[in-house]
């Protein structure tokens, strides 16, 4: 997995990132230099009750003209075209996400019904738009998704029980605003399945067959602040240092993996959330290990690099053994769920997803070649 000589590669990072306890003060401020005025607010209920929304709706004072607050775990179909309908009725020229994930993807894909018109079935899919989409700023509530620097939106079809890519790099948010205070009330389990979902960010951008130096540097940062600050926000998730570096480890792997790739572990874990409802930080962790274990013999030279950045040193055979045991260490004391099992996938499922997951674009860029679907059965096995 060294890079190869002729080695080319294109880095893009537009979104701008303010950073900062209490820096959701100044969304105003972006709204204005964005040259807009009027904010539609899209949240769910935990962020409501949780009192996050109220703080976002002082902050934005006059500019808000509208709060959606009925998203749902998986960002849905029908969700994002109802969100984009009444921010039409309300004359909105900007979208303010507030939320993890889901959130944040339902907002991107109103983003574009807004500008395209239409539903977006209409151009879910890679590469499909010809403009920049309406303006859009990210307060993420979570630290794992990186989906506040990424140009992909995962959005579930409910009557197909599966889950759906629309990648485009019109779909980039503006800006992020990483702002440790939204964070400190997450409950300890999300909190370490989120981390663990921004680990496996960092990992599969690292072991990617599309891998690149730019993406490694941030990847490789991300997992240091990861291994040493993750932990702590699980024990005290008042700390909001801890929490700011696992926030910005959260955005760093996301700039990673969306300049390079994720692989393996995300084609399995879309399919085991839409077909079995896993959510996909706990999905992430779960596999991850298991799948290190299958890549190793191609990526004894990364993962003796992620080995480095978990604060060990090993030889580029003993690499995946180690990054795999960290990993499942990691999890373990965090008291994440170890097996697919005790996530509620049966065991006559892992055939089907095995193969449903075979049609998966990270599928490709796997560094260990995948031409059969029992390997993947194979890792589920163990996973389970």
């Amino acid at each position: 997995m060294a890079y190869d000589r002729d080695l080319s590669f294109i880095y893009n990072n537009p979104t701008r990132i303010v950073f900062g306890e209490n820096s959701i003060s100044e969304v105003g401020e972006e709204i204005e230099r964005l040259k807009c005025g009027k904010a539609f607010l899209v949240t769910d209920k935990g962020v409501v009750n949780a009192g996050l929304a109220a703080r976002v709706e002082k902050a934005l004072g006059k500019k808000l003209v509208g709060t959606y607050d009925q998203c749902v775990q998986d960002s849905d179909l029908r969700i994002i075209n109802e969100v984009a309908g009444i921010a039409r009725e309300k004359g909105a020229d900007i979208f303010v996400s507030l939320g993890g994930g889901s959130v944040i993807d339902t907002t991107k894909g109103a983003a574009i019904v807004l500008k395209e018109g239409g539903q977006i079935q209409d151009v879910a899919g890679y590469q499909m738009l010809s403009q920049p989409q309406t303006p859009h700023i990210v307060i993420p509530t979570t630290a794992g998704t990186g989906s506040e620097v990424t140009n992909a939106a995962v959005v579930k079809n409910q009557e197909e029980h599966r889950k759906h890519e629309i990648v485009d790099d019109n779909i980039y948010p503006n800006v992020g605003i990483i702002d440790p205070t939204m964070t400190a009330g997450l409950p300890p389990m999300l909190t370490a399945t989120t981390g663990m979902d921004a680990l496996c960010h960092a990992v599969e951008a690292i072991h990617c067959t599309q891998r690149q130096p730019m993406a490694d540097a941030f990847a490789l940062r991300a997992i240091q602040l990861i291994m040493e600050y993750l932990p702590q926000c699980v024990e005290n998730g008042k700390d909001l240092f801890a929490r700011g570096q696992q926030a910005l480890a959260a955005t760093m792997a996301g700039i990673a993996f969306t300049n390079s790739q994720t692989a393996m572990v995300h084609a399995i874990a879309h399919m085991l959330g839409g077909m079995y409802k896993v959510p996909h930080g706990l999905a992430n962790s779960i596999l991850l290990p298991h799948v290190v274990r299958f890549n190793a013999c191609d990526c004894g030279d990364s993962y003796a690099m992620v080995a480095v950045a978990m604060g060990m040193k090993v030889s580029d055979e003993e690499a995946g053994e180690a990054v795999a045991g960290a990993i499942t260490a990691l999890s373990q004391k965090m008291g994440v769920p170890q097996r697919l099992r005790d996530a509620g996938v049966p065991e006559d499922g892992l055939a089907e997803a095995s193969e449903v997951a075979m049609g998966q674009a990270p599928m490709v860029v796997n560094p260990r070649q995948v031409d059969d679907a029992q390997e993947v059965l194979s890792v589920l096995k163990q996973a389970w």
